[in-house]
Parts: C-alpha cells; sequence; structure tokens
C-alpha cells in the first residue's frame, strides 16, 4: 500500500452536485489540464479542445452532469466558488455560441455534442471513471492526458504516482484501524486527537479549526436550503422534493427566522422517537435534493451520499447536545475523516468500483464512528460501531434509475443515517473486546465483495432497479 496522508479538507470537499465522482472529480480534472496547458504554452495557442468520457463517466455521465462540470472546469471555473444558479445559463450561451472561453482568456469553436464524445462501450483499465482531453495547438502540435476519478472527488492523472506527491509526514501515519487503535492506546488520545495532530503537518490548529467549521456551515447551509425549497428535481423524472412538506409538517406552525432559530424550533417539538426519526430522515433527504438539483454539497465522503453525515451530526446537535456545538463539530468531522481516509485505503469510495456500499456504506460507517465519540465512547466503541455500520451494507448494489443521482440515491441516505445512529447506540452498550468481526475485516471484505459484484451494479444503470423501473428520459 502507497503512503498516502489524507487531510480531513481531502475527505470533505466543497462543491456542486450531483456526483463527486461524475462531476467534481471531472471538473478538477478540466481544471488540471487547464493547468497543464498554460505551463505549456500560453492558452491563446490553443486551437481546439476534445474530450473523451470511458466507462461510467460515459454510462451516466449525462444524469450526474458530467459535461457540464467538464465545460465549467475548461471555463477556469471553481466548484467552490461558483455560483451555481448561473450554471443553466453559462451552459445555453456555450451551446447556443458554440464557443468556450478557456480559462476565462481564449475564445475557441466548442461544440459541447460533438466534442464531449461518450465512449459507452469502451472502458480503461485502471478505473472505469476516465476522461481523456486532446489539445491541438495552431502550430500543429497535440496534446492528451487522460485522468481518472476516482471517488470523493479525487483525481489521479495517467501515470502519476501518488506515493511520490506526498508532500508531508505524519506524526501517526494510518493506514488501517488496527493502527489507528495502536496509537491511541500508546498516547492515550481519543481518535479525534490523534486527527487534529496529523492535520498539524498540513497548517496550525486554528487554521484547521476555521476551515472545518466551514465545512459544517455549509453542510447546515444545505439541509437548511432544502428543507425550505420545494419543487421538483430536474433531469426529467419528475421526482417531487420531499423535504420541504416534511420540514413544514413536523415544525406544527412554530416559527423561526434562520437556521439557528430553526434547530430550537425543532427541539422544541420533543423527543418521542417518531418525531426524532422523522427528522433525521428529513436532514438527509434535504441535502439530497440539493445535491440532485445541482446544489452546493460537500462530500462526505461522497456526493451521492452527502446526507448522511450532516443528518447524524444535526441529530446530535438538536436532540443529544445542543452545548458547547464547535467543539463537538470538530471531533464529530475529524473522526468521521479517518474512517473514511481507512476506508479509501483499504477498498474503495467510489461507487463506479464497488457499487453503493463504498458511498452509503462507508458515510454510515464515518458517520457512526463520528456519533460514538462524541457521545464518549471509547475508541474501540468508535471503531466498533464503523464496523457495525458497514458491516450492514456490505453488497450494497449502485443502480441509479436513468443514470440520476435520484432514485434511490436519496432515500439510501436516509437509511444510512438511521444505521450510524443504531450501530452507535449498539456500540456504546456492548464491550468491543468480545466483538467477533474488527473494522479492518469488514474494510477487506468490502473490498472483495467488490471485485467479485457485477459491473451492471456499479453505477452503470445497467442493472438492478434501473432496468425494472419502466422510467426513462424519453418517457418523462
Amino acid at each position: 500500500m502507497a503512503y498516502e496522508p489524507i487531510s480531513v479538507f481531502d475527505m470533505f470537499k466543497i462543491g456542486v452536485g450531483p456526483s463527486s465522482s461524475h462531476t467534481l472529480g471531472p471538473w478538477r480534472a478540466a481544471q488540471r489540464f487547464l493547468h497543464s496547458l498554460q505551463l505549456q504554452s500560453p492558452l491563446q495557442e490553443v486551437k481546439n479542445v476534445r474530450v473523451l468520457l470511458y466507462g461510467s463517466l460515459a454510462k451516466t455521465g449525462k444524469g450526474h452532469g458530467t459535461d457540464i462540470a467538464i465545460q465549467l472546469g475548461l471555463s477556469g471555473d471553481d466548484p467552490v466558488t461558483f455560483d451555481v444558479h448561473a450554471i443553466d445559463a453559462k451552459m445555453h450561451d456555450i451551446a447556443t455560441m458554440n464557443e468556450i472561453i478557456l480559462g476565462g482568456l481564449h475564445e475557441i469553436n466548442f461544440n459541447p455534442k460533438e466534442d464531449i464524445e461518450f465512449l459507452i462501450n469502451e472502458s480503461l483499465p485502471f478505473h472505469p471513471n476516465a476522461v481523456t482531453f486532446l489539445c491541438e495547438w495552431k502550430n500543429g502540435n497535440t496534446l492528451a492526458e487522460t485522468y481518472y476519478s476516482i471517488g470523493g472527488g479525487f483525481v489521479i492523472k495517467e501515470g502519476e504516482d501518488a506515493a511520490k506527491t506526498a508532500q508531508v509526514q505524519l506524526p501517526f501515519p494510518v493506514d488501517t484501524a488496527d493502527e489507528l487503535q495502536h496509537w491511541c492506546m500508546k498516547t492515550g488520545m481519543s481518535i479525534s486527537e490523534i486527527v487534529i495532530e496529523n492535520e498539524l503537518a498540513w497548517r496550525s490548529e486554528a487554521t484547521t479549526r476555521t476551515g472545518v467549521l466551514n465545512i459544517w456551515q455549509v453542510m447546515k447551509d444545505c439541509i437548511y436550503k432544502g428543507c425550505h425549497t420545494e419543487g421538483y428535481l430536474p433531469g426529467g423524472l419528475n421526482v417531487k422534493r420531499r423535504a420541504h412538506q416534511l420540514n413544514k409538517k413536523l415544525l406544527s406552525g412554530r416559527t423561526y427566522s434562520d437556521a439557528d432559530s430553526w434547530m430550537e424550533a425543532i427541539r422544541t417539538g420533543g423527543s418521542q422517537f417518531q418525531y426524532i426519526l422523522d427528522w433525521v430522515s428529513c436532514f438527509a433527504l434535504a441535502v439530497n435534493e440539493e445535491n440532485a438539483s445541482f446544489g452546493r454539497v460537500v462530500t462526505a465522503p461522497t456526493n451521492g451520499a452527502a446526507g448522511v453525515i450532516p443528518a447524524v451530526l444535526q441529530y446530535y446537535l438538536v436532540f443529544c447536545n445542543p452545548a458547547q456545538q464547535e467543539d463537538q463539530v470538530l471531533k464529530f468531522l475529524l473522526t468521521a475523516s479517518e474512517i473514511g481516509s481507512i476506508f479509501k485505503k483499504g477498498s474503495t469510495i467510489s461507487a463506479a468500483m464497488g457499487g453503493c456500499q463504498a458511498e452509503i456504506g462507508v458515510s454510515s460507517a464515518m458517520a457512526a464512528a463520528a456519533l460514538t465519540e462524541c457521545q464518549g465512547g471509547t475508541q474501540k466503541q468508535v471503531l466498533m460501531a464503523a464496523e457495525i455500520a458497514m458491516e450492514h451494507h456490505l453488497g450494497l448494489t449502485c443502480d441509479p434509475i436513468a443514470g440520476l443521482v435520484q432514485v434511490p440515491c436519496i432515500e439510501r441516505n436516509t437509511m444510512g443515517a438511521i444505521k450510524a445512529i443504531t450501530a452507535s447506540q449498539l456500540a456504546l452498550q456492548s464491550t468491543p473486546d468480545f466483538a467477533k468481526v474488527s473494522l479492518d475485516a469488514v474494510v477487506k471484505t468490502m473490498w472483495n465483495t467488490a471485485l467479485d459484484m457485477s459491473h451492471k451494479y456499479k453505477e452503470t444503470a445497467e442493472g438492478g432497479l434501473a432496468v425494472h423501473i419502466p422510467l426513462s428520459l424519453s418517457e418523462c
């Protein structure tokens, strides 16, 4: 296993929906290709650019907005800051004029229908999510670069050695759960404390704290917006948003003026099991309805699973511990990121490689561990919670109807959130020393399951619900 230091800000990336693998990753790949062009010659010397999409990117790229993301990346726009409300207008301008402004500096002819090719019958061996950029310079020279979107917004250029690109040495290097437990036992520190020490290799503790709290602010804003937006999701399936109506029903007329007073209004509604269960579902629905609408979301660890961690953290802050929220948010997200990195290193967080177990399963394990840490669980109980959550997602397939991150993806986030809470409760009431299954065993099993899983169930829309539900873009 190559040395790969992963920061909390690698696992949690601010971006645009609906998919980290098919939207954010290709967007970042286009930005990297643009930078590569600029290193070789001024952009003004570019004559034309073409894009080839392979494998899963080709098969479900339209539904995931891969073509849109690539055009925005080539235009020099950034997914963290670009105004999501301006996406439609920009795509209309490029398609109407058949021109794109590379890096916002140089205008070239570009017809999205012809210059972005979806090679649905071709796949590259390294990873199903592959994109090749082809450039022709005015002097006749050419350049071709291939990038792989490997899940969670992570991108690797063909021929790139991840080990050689590692820039830091962490005081507590962790590749497996056993290694994480070793450092915890040796130092007496909690998992979140181990993580914050590792983050010092990149930046100051104050900077990390500010950044993590900003990640939560984006998550919280996404929940709030999703709970206050009604209508139908784009894409042609005519899926009606549910979070808005559920939010309205559960509040029963209680008033509020912003996200914080809204949380207080929720809290005053009581603590009945069904009431809390409905809110957890509402939180998760809200995030993934925003994600499906090209809204601003945070990979957690992916866009398709972006609702699980925010829903569980919001549940904790509203119903479990309203005090010292900033400290708890920090502890929660740092712990979650470490669990996510263990899965990324030992298995995958890409549905195109491992099915939905790699997205909802991993996010549920991350949330379960984080919740357990915040609830005062021991280090072993935290790892046990992650194991329980993933154990009961093993084999979960990815079968998006019409290639959209809507059905069954949105509801699966509610299931992942509820399983995370249940897994945490089980771990808190258990003695990990008697557990029969370790987190590392589950990570290994998940990867073996991914290898055995038919490609039809790996984000291709060629199996499962995607072919058994009589819905298609042409029929809607």
